[in-house]
């Protein structure tokens, strides 16, 4: 009985150094190739960009493959035990980092089922580079960044989005990558948030920073990164502004914004009633909303309408009615925002809303009711998670223990030690 190879691939493309594989597993049996699922491609930080079923017939194309499988999840304990492959081949660039936990577990299961692990020496040639870097464009191109959002909602269980305010901040959502409950994990999404915008800017969260300002922070994240964004617009302002800011992002490439159902002078909600704070009419939001939606060039930009009865006390009943509303004018999504450190609110309204609308992506943003998990919120039917914050938050009191220490002992040597080394840091950055 010949002997059976199986390779698994997470490409949109085959180059040289996928066919080397190929070849030389052909070398050792029956060719059974693997192809990651959506999902997993996306959990693995390989975004796809072709249809599942066109990565199959990418396979089914080459002389070597003898059947191809969809492998449902990164680690391989389900196809190992299935396929009981005689060889595992794969390149040798899984030694190191995240993929290493992969590389540990095929190991295990070859161990536990039989079989022998063959790893390529990975391929690096001008030609595999030029490769690699038109798929990463093809990424941050403004159609296809801005259609990356809704295909996420399809794909994964719960969007888990993470604040950025500057290029750096961008680079460590857009690559950082962790082992987690027999997986890899990582950011699907980014969001630009007004407050850590104006925050790093050193400017009162007060729409003091206006959309040109801003816009020039989207541009320094969507120049080195490719994740989809979802733009904080604050209340839009008028209404004649807002549809002309609809065009701008959208040309740009973002995915989404969201709009609070607030007027005059914006004062952050976590401040709550303590502040003086006017939530706008539901039918003068619901016409902004429909003024945004009308002047959409394409069916990818999304409008998503942030609610804050419950931030302002009104209760469960106004933020379910101006819900309805919402969605009646055209929103493509619902945030639902609360202070209270407990999300009951927020899962009483989310249950409530499924009930009407079980399509309509719900927003949530822990911040305050930070010890609730992603499972927890997808079990109520919430779609996305922003974190809306904790990387401006952590920063801030890093950068100030390092002051401080700098000024006690008039050296660096004491704040030295919890600082990364820089060449760490330029590791995130891509060469030109």
């Amino acid at each position: 009985m010949e002997k059976i190879a199986y390779a698994c691939f997470c490409t949109d493309v085959l180059h040289e150094g996928h066919r080397n594989i190929l070849r030389e597993a052909k070398k050792r049996g029956t060719v059974v190739a693997g192809v990651l699922s959506d999902r997993e491609m996306v959990r693995y930080n390989r975004f796809p960009i072709i249809s599942l079923e066109e990565r199959i017939a990418l396979l089914e194309n080459e002389p070597e493959v003898s059947r191809v499988i969809v492998q449902d999840t990164i680690m391989y304990d389900g196809v190992i035990a299935e396929l009981r492959p005689d060889f595992v081949i794969h390149g040798d660039n899984w030694r190191g980092g995240p993929m290493s936990s992969i590389r540990r577990n095929v190991l295990k299961n070859l161990e536990r089922m039989g079989g022998e692990l063959i790893e390529v020496p990975y391929t690096w040639n001008p030609a595999v580079k030029k490769i690699d870097e038109r798929m990463k464009e093809r990424l941050v191109m403004p159609e296809f960044r801005r259609r990356r959002l809704r295909r996420l909602l399809d794909i994964v269980p719960i969007v888990k989005t993470i604040e950025v305010h500057d290029g750096l901040t961008g680079l460590l959502a857009e690559k950082t990558v962790v082992e987690h409950e027999g997986g890899l994990d990582q950011f699907d999404a980014l969001w630009i948030s007004s407050l850590c915008d104006s925050t790093a800017k050193g400017k009162p969260d007060i729409e003091l920073v206006d959309m040109s300002s801003r816009i020039r922070t989207i541009d320094d994240v969507m120049d080195v990164t490719t994740k989809p964004i979802i733009l904080d617009a604050d209340t839009g302002g008028l209404i004649e502004h807002f549809v002309y800011h609809v065009h701008t992002l959208e040309r740009m490439g973002v995915s989404a914004v969201i709009l609070e159902d607030k007027i005059g002078l914006k004062k952050n909600s976590l401040f709550g009633t303590e502040v003086e704070q006017q939530q706008d009419t539901i039918e003068h939001f619901a016409a902004k909303i429909a003024a945004g939606k009308e002047a959409q060039r394409t069916d990818d930009f999304m409008i998503i309408a942030r609610i804050e009865s419950l931030i302002l006390e009104k209760g469960l009943a106004d933020a379910l009615e101006r819900a309805e509303a919402y969605v009646a004018a055209g929103a493509d999504g619902i945030m639902i925002h609360s202070r209270r450190k407990e999300p009951a609110e927020v899962f009483a309204f989310a249950d409530a809303f499924r009930k009407r609308h079980p399509a309509v992506p719900l927003v949530a943003v822990p911040t305050s009711y930070c010890a609730v998990t992603e499972a927890e919120l997808q079990s109520h039917g919430i779609n996305i998670v922003i974190y809306a914050n904790q990387l401006t938050r952590s920063a801030f009191p890093a950068m100030e223990r390092t002051a401080k220490s700098i000024l006690q002992h008039h050296r660096a040597l004491e704040a030295d030690a919890g600082l990364m080394p820089f060449k760490e840091i330029i590791r995130l950055i891509d060469d030109i």
